[in-house]
Formats: structure tokens, sequence, C-alpha cells
């Protein structure tokens, strides 16, 4: 029976970090090159853009008038018909601040 061949503790010592060097340089690499592409700023419709600045004035207006009452509830009906299917998402972004 053949003797197994003995590696000391530092050749696997060196071995591994060796692989895991190369294992993070492969990461560095794959995240560097899978990188997005900034996304284009869309633009608005003029009838999405006067309908934000219609419930920011709203807006603006239930603040003004609730500064000093307390806390309340601001609630908006449904919008014009074609304009609030239309802008909604558009409306979303400019409420969660993602213009």
């Amino acid at each position: 029976m053949p003797k197994p061949i003995r590696t000391s503790r530092r050749a696997w010592c060196a071995a591994w970090v060796v692989l895991c060097a190369a294992g993070l340089a492969a990461t560095a690499g794959l995240n560097a090159s899978s990188a997005p592409d900034p996304q284009p700023e869309r633009s608005v419709s003029a009838e999405c853009a006067e309908c934000v600045a219609d419930i920011e004035t709203q807006l603006a207006e239930a603040k003004a008038e609730q500064e000093g009452e307390g806390d309340g509830v601001l609630a908006f009906s449904r919008v014009q018909a074609g304009t609030g299917d239309d802008c909604r998402d558009e409306l979303r972004d400019h409420l969660r601040g993602d213009r």
C-alpha cells in the first residue's frame, strides 16, 4: 500500500488563503460588471403635472388648516376619470419623494 503524501499545515493554510483571495477577487469582479445602469428620468405629461400640482395645493391648504388643531386625517376622493389611472405612478413617485 502506498504511503500518503504528507502535507504540512503551512501548505494547507497557503492553499486556503490563495483560494479565498481568488474567490474574493472573482466576486468583486462580478459585482463590478453587473452594476445596473442609472434609469433615465421619465417625462411627465402635462395632465399629470397639473394633477400633481393640484394635489400639492390641497396638501398645503390642509396643512395650513391643521396648524393648531391637532391630529387629523386628510383624504382625497378620486381624481378626474381619465387622469387617475394614467398618473398613478407619477403621483406615487412624487409623494414618496423619488423624483
